[in-house]
This record gives structure tokens, sequence and C-alpha cells, in this order.
């Protein structure tokens, strides 16, 4: 006999965000997105931060618990601003998630598990000063000739190491590509490693390198089924510059459920330099044959003349997720390509054309200069300065503020004003400490001490024809 049972109708579920609203198509299909691998493809000024936070309230909205989220960001204050505003939008406590760059996730993790590889979890970190610091003394403790021949410095051995163990290339490969004429040394800075390490164990201590080599060695013991089921989804933001061992750490993490999902661009790999691989992004799709692959091609920041030139460039690249960028913003100026000969050149032109704009009635405040590296700026500086145009340096030191500049400007002070009593404290300063100025200031105090010695004889001694009151 059939039985039948009175189901009470479900209603749909209602959700806080309005996800149809606030996103546009290609924003939505990645935050709609369901379990499983997804890569997505995230052209510059297309929102992918917001993309990124809206998929992360999404899973919560559908019964994710935020205590099983990973969100992997390479600075710890965008992690916390994508958390801040996945708080905003739901009126939820963010804390119970785990997010953060890939050290400080690491940190953590290797703080609750990494007894099971033998590591304290009451272990210090060394930043990079103490890292340098301490393979500067692992090279001591092993008195090679350093004086007799060119060896390398904390600073170069902390690069060969770190580069070394984030790539996980041979170091001879590493010696040759960054630092060729260390070559002849390899045996020597292979021992200057190991005894590094040895001193690292002796110290309980970690540098920002080994938190990233533990975390991979967790992963291949027993702990990794534990800890690839500790977060049901993992995202990553900038994918394009992970390295090597960053994008293995990814793979172990999400092994048990494969729900990672990998935010970058192919077009944007520009770290190599630093040990970024541009082959975790590539070859995504090969390691997660079933991944969805999503693209965000709406720009919102540029105009469509500088898109345009952005995708014809894009276009020559041999190994490439193929895009094209759309603007939302109306038509610009065409940007101009100005070939000069030299840097002086082209900060004479900049200084220039930025007094152009302010006699077209444009506001300097409105005016920005980008450049590659904080010491090409220099020359900039220098003709902002001699035409009096303010400036103001958002990154680093401005030039005429650098402690080394400010001692060459107070003797040429000095020489224009003797009576500078500022510019002569600083460049009494510069000879501080050495010999010479050790022996001017021993021969002030000595004369000091003998005329102070004088005088007190003198109130000693009573005056000659004159009787003294002293009993």
């Amino acid at each position: 006999m059939k039985k039948y049972v009175l189901k009470t109708p479900s209603a749909p579920k209602k959700f806080r965000v309005n996800y149809e609203g606030e996103l546009n198509d290609e924003q939505r299909e990645v935050v709609f997105a369901g379990d499983g691998p997804v890569l997505v493809i995230a052209g510059a000024g297309s929102g992918k931060t917001r993309t990124l936070v809206y998929r992360v309230a999404r899973l919560i909205e559908s019964g994710v618990d935020p205590f099983k989220i990973l969100l992997l960001t390479f600075t710890n204050k965008a992690a916390r601003e994508m958390m801040r505003r996945v708080e905003t939008l739901l009126t939820i406590d963010t804390r119970k998630m785990a997010g953060g760059t890939f050290h400080s996730v690491g940190n953590r993790l290797l703080r609750q598990y990494g007894e099971r590889i033998g590591l304290s979890p009451h272990f210090t970190i060394l930043d990079p000063e103490d890292s340098r610091e301490m393979l500067e003394a692992s090279t001591s403790d092993l008195n090679l000739a350093t004086l007799d021949r060119r060896f390398p410095k904390g600073e170069v051995l902390q690069d060969l190491y770190s580069f070394t163990i984030n790539t996980e290339k041979n170091l001879s490969e590493v010696l040759l590509e960054r630092a060729p004429h260390f070559s002849s040394l390899q045996e020597d800075i292979v021992a200057v490693f190991g005894r590094y390490l040895a001193r690292k164990k002796a110290a309980r201590a970690c540098d920002y390198d080994d938190l990233l080599l533990h975390w991979r060695t967790l992963l291949s013991t027993e702990a990794a089924p534990e800890l690839s089921r500790r977060f049901t989804h993992v995202l990553v933001d900038e994918y394009q510059d992970t390295n090597r061992l960053q994008g293995e750490i990814v793979d172990g993490m999400a092994k048990s459920t494969r729900n990672v999902t990998a935010v970058g661009d192919d077009a944007q790999s520009i770290y190599a330099f630093r040990g970024a691989s541009f082959e975790n992004i590539m070859l995504f799709p090969e390691r997660y044959p079933d991944a969805n692959v999503l693209r965000l091609t709406t720009n919102y920041r540029s105009v469509p003349e500088i898109l345009a030139l952005a995708n014809h460039s894009i276009s020559h690249n041999e190994r490439q997720f193929k895009k094209e960028l759309s603007a939302v913003r109306p038509s610009g100026v065409l940007p101009a390509v100005v070939p000069l000969p030299d840097a002086f050149d082209q900060a004479r032109f900049l200084a220039q054309r930025l007094l152009e704009w302010r006699d077209e009635g444009e506001k300097l405040s409105d005016c920005a200069v980008l450049y590659r590296s904080h010491y090409q700026a220099m020359e900039l500086q220098l003709e902002l300065t001699r035409r009096n145009i303010p400036y103001e340096i958002r990154s680093g030191i401005r030039f005429f503020e650098q402690r080394h500049v400010k001692d060459v400007l107070a003797f040429l002070r000095l020489l224009v004003n003797p009576k500078d009593e500022i510019s002569w404290k600083r460049a009494s300063r510069s000879f501080r400490g050495s010999a010479s100025e050790q022996r001017r200031r021993s021969g002030r105090r000595s004369n000091r001490l003998l005329l102070l010695s004088r005088r007190s004889r003198k109130r000693a001694l009573p005056t000659p024809g004159v009787a003294s009151n002293r009993r």
C-alpha cells in the first residue's frame, strides 16, 4: 500500500546581497560559479577584487562556514580589506575566516600542525634583516677567506637562497642566472647555506621561505588530508604572481575538495625576477581539466584609446588566454609615445608638460608621474626642484630628503653661509666615529680638563701678600 507524506513547501532562499544589481554579467558568472576548480582571467581594471569579495559573500550566504574558507592574497592589507567588505555586505563577523598572505597563513598553520614535522609551535620568525645577519654569521663560522677573494655579502646570499627555495631550481642554475661571477664559489656557498640551516634549527627559528617550505612539507605527510579538509574553499588573488612553491601549496590545500578559485591575469605576470612562475596560471587547465575558465574584460579604469593600445600590445604575446578589454569610460585623448635620448631629457620634457597643463587650467595635484623603479626618479626630482614645481613622492623618500644627500647639502650650504648652525651640526655628524674626529674630541676634552684643573688650583691657593681668613 502506497504511503503519502504531506510536505511543507520550502520558500526560495533569500540572499541579503543584491548580486544581480551590483555586478555586471561577467562578474556574476564568476560569483555564481559552482563548486570545483575556477580560473578567472581578470583584465586590468575589471573589478576583480569586487568580484572576489562577492564570491566569498555568496559562498557564505549559500551555507559555507566562514571557518572553512581560505583567502590567499599578496598583502595582509588586501586580505583585511576584502574581509572588511564581506563583513559590510553580510553584517557578520569574518574573524573566523583564514585570510592573509601565504606567509601569514603558513605561520598560523605551522603553529597548529608543525609538531608533526618536528617543528616547535613556539618557533621564532626571522625577518629579512635577521636572516641576512645569520647568513653573515654563518659565513664567519666557517672561517672562509672572504678577504682574499670577493665573497657574496649577506644580502646577496639571502637573495640566492630565497630564489633557490621558491623556484625549486638547482643552486648552480640560480648562480648562472643571478650571480654568474660567484659560480666558482658554489661549494663554499652551499657550505654557508648548510651552516645557516643548522643555526636556524638550533635557534628554533624560521625565515619567510621556511614558512612556505614547511607548509609544503606538511602537505606531503599524513597531515595532508586533514589540512585539505580544513578548508572546503580556497581562493587565491593575483595568481599570476605565485611562485612554484606557492602553486604547489594551493594545489595541495585544494586536493580533497578541488574547490579552488584562482584569480589573475597572465598579461600582468611581470615578477619572474622575484621567482614568480608564469606556468602556474598557464597550466591551470592542464592540472584541472574540468576547470571553469572565466574572463573579466570590462574595464572601469581607462579610456578606450589606452585600452586599444594595451589590447594591441597584448595580442603579440606568444602564450596567453585570449581576451579583449572594453572600456566603460567615454573616449579621451590618444596616448603619446615620446622617444627621448636620456633620462635628463625625459625629466625636462615631463616638467615642460606639467607646466603646460597648468597653463591650460589643469591642477598639478591632478597629475601623476609613474616610473618603474625609485632610482629612476632622481633626474625628475632635480628638474622639478629646479623649476619650483611642487611634488610629492608617494613611495620611498624624496631625493633631497635622503640622508646622504642632506649630508652633502650641509657642506654646500656652509660654503654659502658659514654661520648656518644646523648645517654645521649635520656636517660634524658626518665625521662622528672617524679616528680624526675622535682625536679632536679627545683633545678638546683634555684641554677642558686642564683648564678646569688650573682654575681649581688658582681658587685653592691664597693670593700672595693677602692674609687668609681661613682657620
